[in-house]
């Protein structure tokens, strides 16, 4: 339809009920009815506020998505509002409720008639929109075409809670956001009627592996889905005394005093009603540690885990992952509401960045500045870099959180379960850049480790336990916190200073093995290990010795160079001049190579007046250190010669050239590579003064 067609329904909805609104907007345009909705007509950089009045005032009619979301949404409540007002008597049916989850309507709209969705298959939902929708537009009456059925052989098979499903569910926090797609993915997943276990990217404590599977949980008790019960069990404590405790106070079963815990529980099952049951296990440590109190492989029974581990078959892991950034600052919003997130957007986007869009840490800073009113966003940026980890606001959780720990309590729990190997292996990795790690280099690292049980550290302890993450071939990486854990436990080992000088020796080798001219063969080759050359000649400086203090940020220079990025060519060139002057002092031949290099990339750029007196330093500080006849000054003499001549100024690049072919041919001969390209750059600068002697003469 072309914009210009009037708008027939504008669908208002809470973020929370997303799903049924685009259902809804869906199956109306599906009908030929124009439809304005929020998550596919509202871009990004638009006005928000701007963009919902006028979709609300132009639309015929408003559908208020209905539920209890909705009912404590301002925004939500004021969108209706706006409709009831166009139409306070209903004549025109300018504003139509669809009640999509429990909830009691109260004050003026308990008044107005919804199409209730509540427990109705998808079928007969889609006919009660359309329907809703054709007799508001036609205002016909909803008489059935065909005589009503007698009522009752319409009696409803599928429960819906409260009343008739037991339950025993642990407290969910009150804020929820980002998860709807892995909401409906592992429903499909665990009807396949397979044991799930939900473990994070890593299986990472923090993730919110807990949360999703108790919202799963709430979310199918609420629709009904598991009409047998929903039984929640934790799986750190004793699983027979909760399994049994449930069965006598939901489900009234009796139970025989006289015999093993274990036997009651396989009693248990047999006495389950035959329906769709949902059996939870939290917070799983070893499969087979729980297996014996599973249930029989019934078709009702779905039983699904939360873990930090991978297991395997029959389990089936579903992997979530981190927040996206767009979902993170939702759940900041979501816990300050008084503006603060979007009045410093990008210190909150840094923060969300730092906390590598983690939910738990994410859920701690967000209830940290609710309780702060005073506290602005810079000052919890702030606070956060000079305390790291040791922050308050990522200490403790609080009343109304699921997660009962801040985050350092809950990578605890995986560390302790490494051995102490793993634990070392772990600690190096926190030495790595912020980036995904070549397992080459971490092999370059640990030279005397035998390589398969160097790799069954990883695998069956790092990765495993999701404290290191499979990106692709060779490649892996660590979660920015676990990173920053990580380092907090290397800092008090004894060896820490010895492991980062092997580090950085490491990187210095591999900087030597790559070329100064660089092909794209070699930019293929090398640029994975680009991030932790970074890190070395960076963060770790001081642990390089003064022999490598040059070579990783020289690599780097000429790595940009080579791909054309002169900016960043220029920005480790002088990096390379400032740690090698600071380490070294003004006088040290390191000194004058990074000068020249520096010289050289301006040179390369036509940037003659900044490279010149750099040239000219390195010249004489390389005179100064090395003596007259050293072949390093034959190549700066060089370079000067071919500064002045690509300016024309040959009588000045003559003398240079003349000087450094003699000093170039004594100390390494007339064949050397050197001494030719010396020898060729002095032939092309004589040739060029005797043209341009030619030209001015023909001229005169």
């Amino acid at each position: 339809m072309s914009p210009e067609t009037p708008v027939d329904f504008f669908i208002s909805y809470n973020h929370h009920d997303r799903g049924f609104a685009e259902w809804i907007a869906w199956i109306l345009e599906a009908e030929n009815y124009r439809v304005v909705i929020q998550a596919w007509d509202f871009g990004a950089g638009g006005n928000f506020v701007l963009d919902m009045q006028k979709a609300a005032s132009e639309a015929k009619r408003t559908i208020a998505v209905l539920s209890k979301h909705s009912l404590e949404s301002g925004y939500v409540q004021a969108e209706w509002a706006a409709a009831f007002a166009k139409d306070p008597m209903g004549m025109e049916r300018s504003l139509i409720p669809i009640r999509v989850g429990e909830c009691t309507p109260q004050g003026l709209w308990a008044q107005i008639v919804y199409v209730d969705l509540v427990g109705v298959e998808e079928a007969e939902a889609e006919e009660r929109v359309v329907q809703a929708a054709k007799r508001a537009v036609t205002e016909e009456r909803g008489k059935p075409s065909e005589k009503p059925e007698y009522p009752r052989s319409q009696i409803e098979s599928k429960p819906v809670y409260p009343p008739s499903i037991p339950e025993n569910l642990p407290r969910l926090s009150d804020v929820f956001v980002g998860r709807a797609e892995d909401l409906e993915k592992l429903h499909e997943q665990v009807k396949t009627g397979k044991p799930t276990a939900i473990s994070a990217i890593a299986g990472m404590g923090g993730i919110g592996k807990t949360e999703l599977a108790a919202h799963y949980a709430s979310q199918q008790r609420d629709l009904g889905g598991y009409p047998g019960g929903v039984l929640w069990l934790s799986a750190r404590t004793d699983l027979s005394k909760q399994i049994i405790e449930f069965a006598r106070g939901q489900l009234q079963l009796n139970i025989p005093e006289d015999v093993e815990p274990e036997r009651k529980v396989q009693d248990i099952w047999k006495q389950w009603q035959q329906k769709e049951t949902l059996i939870v296990l939290d917070d799983v440590q070893d499969y087979g540690a729980i297996r014996r109190f599973l249930p029989p492989q019934r078709s009702y029974f779905k039983v699904l885990l939360t873990t930090r581990s991978r297991f395997g078959s029959p389990v089936q892991n579903y992997e979530i992952k981190v927040l996206s950034e767009a979902a993170s600052l939702e759940l900041l919003r979501s816990l300050v509401g008084d503006g603060r997130i979007d009045q410093d957007l990008d210190t909150a986007k840094r923060v969300c960045e730092w906390l590598g869009y983690l939910p738990l840490g994410l859920e701690l800073v967000g209830r940290y500045l609710a309780r702060k009113q005073g506290t602005s966003i810079a000052k919890l940026w702030e606070r956060l870099q000079a305390q790291r980890l040791a922050a308050k606001a990522l200490l403790e959780a609080e009343s109304g959180m699921t997660a009962p720990w801040g985050v350092v309590a809950a990578f605890e729990l995986s560390w302790q379960e490494l051995n102490e190997d793993a634990q070392r292996l772990a600690m190096l990795l926190s030495l790595f850049a912020l980036a995904e790690i070549p397992w080459s280099l971490v092999q370059a690292c640990l030279p005397d480790a035998d390589e398969e049980e160097l790799e069954d550290l990883r695998d069956q302890q790092l990765v495993n336990l999701s404290l290191l993450n499979f990106e692709r071939d060779g490649m892996y990486q660590i979660h920015q916190l676990l990173r920053e854990f990580f380092a907090v436990k290397r800092s008090t080992m004894p060896e820490e200073e010895a492991m980062k000088r092997s580090f950085c020796a490491v990187m210095s080798e591999i900087a030597l093995q790559m070329p100064s001219d660089w092909t794209l063969s070699s930019i293929e080759q090398f640029s994975d290990a680009m991030p932790h050359l970074k890190e070395a000649t960076t963060t770790l400086e001081p642990w390089l010795v003064d022999d490598d203090i040059l070579s990783p940020a020289t690599r780097l220079g000429q790595f940009y160079e080579g791909q054309a990025a002169f900016a960043e060519a220029e920005e480790w060139y002088l990096h390379c001049r400032s740690i090698s002057t600071q380490r070294l002092g003004e006088s040290h031949p390191d000194v004058a190579t990074s000068l020249n290099n520096l010289a050289a990339l301006y040179y390369s750029q036509g940037r003659y007046e900044e490279a010149e007196p750099l040239y000219v330093q390195a010249l004489e500080l390389s005179r100064t250190l090395l003596g007259e006849s050293h072949p390093d000054v034959a190549r700066s003499l060089n370079n000067l010669a071919e500064l002045y001549g690509s300016q024309g100024r040959y009588e000045e690049a003559e003398p240079l050239y003349m000087r450094s072919l003699a000093i170039s041919e004594r100390a390494l001969g007339v064949s050397h590579p050197t001494t030719m390209t010396i020898r060729q750059n002095y032939s092309t600068c004589l040739k060029s003064m005797v043209s341009a002697f030619n030209s001015s003469t023909s001229i005169l």
